[in-house]
């Protein structure tokens, strides 16, 4: 069930995990982790794509300054 929150409009979803993060097998379920990041040349963001199971990084991505959607790429 998906719903929103009427004044940030974020997306809430339902914590279908329940906080158990021991899977018994890879790709089923995976997190995103989103950093900002200070440079010599400005700002960024870094998301990375992180499978549950293994932890390990499957996808990362890097973008300059706030982008609106970045963790909808990932």
């Amino acid at each position: 069930m998906r719903r929103y929150i009427s004044v940030s409009n974020f997306l809430v979803v339902d914590n279908t995990l329940d906080r158990q993060f021991d899977l018994q097998t890879s790709d089923v379920s995976w997190g995103i982790y989103i950093a900002y990041i200070t440079t010599l040349e400005g700002f960024g963001y870094l998301a990375a794509l992180i499978d549950l199971y293994s932890r390990r990084v499957i996808g990362w991505w890097t973008c300059p300054g706030k982008v609106e959607g970045l963790s909808d790429s990932v």
